[in-house]
């Protein structure tokens, strides 16, 4: 679990009432946390400086604003957003160049521990995200409240492209979250067993993901796939191995 609570779906398919419950209790403690936090109406009419110049994607601005404070480009909003968050919410992709170019951080994180790669990621934006990443952004980062990745994040949420994405700039397959949780094993619980999440699972069984890590109950995802009766999980998981 790494955001956008609003996309979980927990469907009571196992007949082990008590196995169903322990993962509904942990669903509803996530679904407790707020998801990433967009700039509001309000706060974009208060920016000035360079945040106001990343919502609107004035580079000319950004280039002539940075190079007179090279220090605000880090400056933060009262949710702790830099300049690059906001373009990276606005799908500002020539600010996100240009703050990038004259120097702001890939890496900060803002008051929700979200970076710009995990923000794109969440907004399944391929092309900022792209764009993220060839100038530098890392896949890397630990990223939310939960202690996660960008990958669980695009997992959870059956990102497929982002994941693919992700995986190529070198995500940690295998990162477990606080909640004991991979990216594969989210792909399950989370998901919907959709086609979006069947390519989700085959991207990273493909990269190599661990069928083995388990969950604090020591469910495996082929076991947490057969309990949801997602037969297609079932049979992805089967071809590579897992038990």
């Amino acid at each position: 679990m790494n955001d956008n609570s609003p996309a979980i779906r927990l469907e009571v398919r196992s007949p082990n009432f008590a196995t169903a419950l322990v993962a509904l209790v942990v669903v509803s403690a996530a679904l407790s946390s707020p998801a990433q936090v967009p700039p509001t109406t309000t706060e974009i009419a208060a920016y000035t400086g360079l945040h106001a110049a990343a919502q609107r994607g004035d580079t000319a601005a950004i280039e002539t604003l940075a190079r007179g404070s090279p220090a605000a480009l880090e400056s933060r909003d009262a949710q702790g957003r830099t300049p690059l968050h906001v373009a990276t919410f606005a799908r500002q992709r020539g600010a996100v160049s240009a703050l990038i170019a004259a120097g702001a951080a890939t890496g900060t994180l803002e008051n929700g521990r979200y970076d710009a790669v995990t923000i794109a990621t969440v907004a399944d934006d391929e092309d900022t995200l792209r764009l993220l990443l060839a100038q530098g952004a890392s896949a890397k980062l630990v990223t939310s409240r939960y202690d996660g990745t960008a990958l669980i994040a695009a997992a959870h949420l059956g990102h497929d492209g982002v994941v693919r994405q992700l995986i190529q700039a070198g995500a940690p397959l295998d990162h477990i979250n606080n909640l004991h949780w991979t990216a594969l094993i989210e792909a399950v619980v989370l998901g919907d067993g959709g086609t979006r999440h069947q390519a989700v699972v085959r991207a990273l069984l493909d990269a190599g993901a661990s069928t083995r890590l388990a969950d604090r109950e020591g469910r495996t995802p082929l076991h947490l796939a057969r309990e949801r009766g997602f037969a297609d999980l079932v049979r992805l998981l089967e071809a590579a191995g897992a038990r």
